[in-house]
């Protein structure tokens, strides 16, 4: 399936085993109930999942247990990591390979990399992808990005260029969506999903633990009928979100924490570095998760 991503797309998490290798029976465990949650798509190998944290051999098997669990039913999204263009490439065949549907490029990490730099780096790559590619422009996280008139140039330059998951906010995203013409989805765990949405955004790719709720919540935007009830649900998952996505450090300790507990999965095992929860961490969880079902 040579799609776009679009709708709700889950990022997933990464489980660990205690011995510190990948539990990939809890990996699937996720991908089948986000699923069955109603989701768009699935995503793997993004910030949520600890890509940096990962050999290429943990990669290529992330990858494919997606691929084996998600079985064609919904378009995989594979976000790809390498410091290199010739790794990144090498990368995105094993993707085409496994049956992924498009790939999303991370920038390389180089302090210092300037923006013509970057241009080349992510040309060479998406000309090289027989696959739709994007590119992930997440300089708030990552350290690296590029403005909105360098995304135009690669768009214009690159005809392969054809989504990006942007991370910023919804007024960012609808200035890069009017400047650039492009399939625009946001990240940031779903925040300011209704405006996201409004400002013309294809869909979100938000970590898995809140799939099914902004699942329901972006198809109920789309039906004037349906719109207060999506006002609603978003509402009620709003402090969550916000209590998640105060940094990347917390939204990995306690949204995987939360999914993990939707799942029925036992302790969840972090893998260092990483932050460590805490008694008021968890309580601040629990009491905002407390409307949540198991998945």
């Amino acid at each position: 399936m040579n799609t776009l991503p679009r709708g709700i797309v889950p990022m997933m998490y990464a489980f660990f085993r205690p011995d510190g290798g990948l539990d990939l029976a809890a990996f699937r465990r996720q991908v089948d109930a986000c699923i069955a949650a109603g989701v768009d798509g699935i995503a793997v190998l993004g910030l949520a999942t600890e890509v940096s944290k990962l050999s290429v051999e943990e990669r290529q098997g992330l990858l494919e247990a997606a691929a084996q669990a998600a079985r064609g039913r919904v378009p995989l999204s594979v976000t790809v990591f390498g410091a290199t263009p010739e790794e990144q490439i090498s990368f995105v065949r094993r993707a085409e390979q496994a049956g992924a549907s498009s790939v999303i490029l991370q920038p390389p990490r180089s302090p210092g990399i300037t923006e013509g730099e970057l241009l080349r780096f992510f040309g060479k790559v998406i000309d090289a992808a027989a696959i739709p590619a994007g590119i992930q422009n997440a300089p708030e996280y990552i350290g690296i990005g590029l403005g909105v008139e360098a995304i135009g140039t690669l768009a214009r330059n690159h005809p392969n260029f054809q989504v990006l998951k942007g991370e910023g906010s919804a007024m960012l995203i609808r200035r890069t969506i009017e400047a650039t013409g492009l399939k625009v989805l946001n990240g940031r765990g779903g925040l300011e999903l209704p405006d996201n949405h409004a400002a013309g955004c294809t869909g979100m790719i938000p970590g898995a633990e809140c799939c099914d709720v902004l699942a329901r919540v972006w198809r109920n935007l789309k039906n004037s009928d349906t719109r207060d009830k999506a006002m609603q649900d978003y509402a009620a998952i709003l402090p969550l979100l916000v209590f998640l996505m105060q940094s990347m450090d917390q939204f990995l300790c306690y949204g995987k924490r939360l999914m993990a507990k939707r799942l029925g999965l036992d302790e969840v095992f972090d893998r260092q570095p990483a932050q460590a929860p805490t008694e008021f961490g968890l309580a601040c969880l629990t009491r905002h998760a407390a409307g949540l079902a198991a998945l």
